[in-house]
């Protein structure tokens, strides 16, 4: 074997490593379901055991609605997908019309920020597969990092929601998307940062209908879900019916 075999052979069993203008393959993905997505993003998909973050200055561009094939995958394979602090009420109706299962989502509230992320290391901290989705308004590039760490570790997938502001923000994160409404052609989806290559040219998905209930859930302690979200319902769930349920039934975590 020449030289310069052995050192090829040796790049190609370092995924994480970028060669150059060659595309990295050999990283593991979870297909993202978009075919146009998938053919931008090194590996073709999510970056597995990584932190990817999802940039917009809006919410309702199909930020969520772009993971719905990934985290129907998951469900299928008895993986748990966890949701800490979603701005808005997740619609169970919504959801299992798109293929999640129920049965597999886990709501987590807490009081803030600092919380929040503790909730979201301990999601990826707490065993194998399965994956995390966060809506964190500040973070610090040593906490993006120890989520990131903690990801790569348990082989978890982990997805953040992050506001325009993060642009001018350093990142560890292994990917990150910036969103944008287009009119024309659903939302677009720009390539900010990825691992494996330089960040390629946009990609467009359709923007489906929302997944949220139409009011924001407040809350005012720490309240985490002990049970997956609850059956589809032909209604939305609404804040103070919903913290009436849970707090008839104690489903309370001190």
């Amino acid at each position: 074997m020449t030289d310069n075999a052995a050192i090829d052979r040796l790049l190609d069993a370092t995924p994480r490593l970028w060669k150059g203008r060659r595309l990295s393959r050999g990283q593991p993905v979870v297909p993202t379901g978009h075919a146009r997505l998938d053919a931008r993003l090194p590996g073709g998909g999510w970056p597995l055991s990584a932190v990817t973050e999802l940039i917009c200055g809006n919410p309702g561009l199909g930020e969520l609605s772009l993971l719905f094939p990934a985290l129907a995958a998951l469900g299928e394979q008895g993986q748990w997908v966890v949701l800490v602090d979603p701005p808005w009420i997740p619609y169970p109706a919504a959801l299992h019309a798109h293929g999640l299962r129920l049965e597999r989502l886990l709501l987590a509230r807490t009081r803030g920020d600092g919380e929040s992320l503790w909730a979201c290391e301990q999601a990826l901290s707490c065993g194998q597969g399965g994956a995390v989705l966060a809506w964190p308004q500040r973070i610090t590039f040593p906490r993006l990092r120890r989520l990131q760490l903690a990801a790569e570790a348990h082989a978890k997938l982990a997805w953040l929601f992050r506001p325009e502001s993060a642009l001018r923000e350093a990142s560890p994160a292994a990917l990150r998307l910036q969103l944008e409404a287009d009119d024309h052609r659903g939302t677009r989806v720009g390539i900010v940062k990825c691992r494996g290559n330089r960040p390629p040219e946009p990609a467009w998905v359709s923007r489906p209908f929302s997944v949220y209930a139409k009011q924001p859930y407040q809350t005012p302690g720490y309240a985490l879900a002990r049970h997956p979200l609850s059956a589809p319902a032909a209604e939305p769930v609404y804040p103070g019916a919903e913290q009436s349920e849970h707090a008839a039934r104690g489903e309370r975590c001190h």
